[in-house]
């Protein structure tokens, strides 16, 4: 004998998602993963992020001779690309090279102006100030000093 029962609700119920214990733990696995997601992905960007330079004050950069005057260079540093200018003769000025708006390698100054390639953020070869952003912030400085016929970090 075969019972066959019907639903006499049916027609009321609503379909609502069921939540579930995986759902559960995923949402939860989500929401402690994404603030550190979310700090890496910003390292470079708006504020800095770029690890300064760390190595021994007299560790050479460049020969100050690559460093023309009124341009600069871009070097391998200790830590990452750096930045020298030579805004007048004998006075060197370096930075990170690193753009902190998204972290690109900026170019080497033309006309006192060092300009990132990758989004158009221009800054003053002389001091770092942002002149055009989308950087909001400055190039981050490098102490150096010129040694001899060396630029050196100080």
């Amino acid at each position: 004998m075969s019972v066959h029962h019907q639903d006499t609700d049916h027609q009321n119920t609503r379909s609502t998602p069921r939540t579930t214990r995986r759902t559960v733990l995923c949402g939860l696995g989500l929401g402690l993963l994404a603030p550190g997601a979310l700090a890496a992905c910003s390292a470079g960007k708006v504020g800095g992020g770029t690890p300064p330079v760390s190595a021994e004050p007299g560790t050479a950069l460049a020969a100050l001779a690559e460093v023309p005057v009124g341009g600069g260079a871009v070097v391998n540093g200790p830590d990452g690309k750096v930045l020298l200018t030579q805004p007048t003769a004998g006075t060197v000025k370096a930075y990170q090279a690193a753009c902190p708006h998204a972290g690109s390698i900026v170019s080497p100054p033309s006309d006192g102006v060092v300009v990132c390639p990758a989004h158009g953020s221009r800054f003053s070869a002389a001091d770092g100030a942002v002149r055009q952003g989308p950087a909001r912030t400055p190039l981050v400085p490098v102490a150096v000093t010129v040694s001899g016929p060396d630029v050196v970090l100080a």
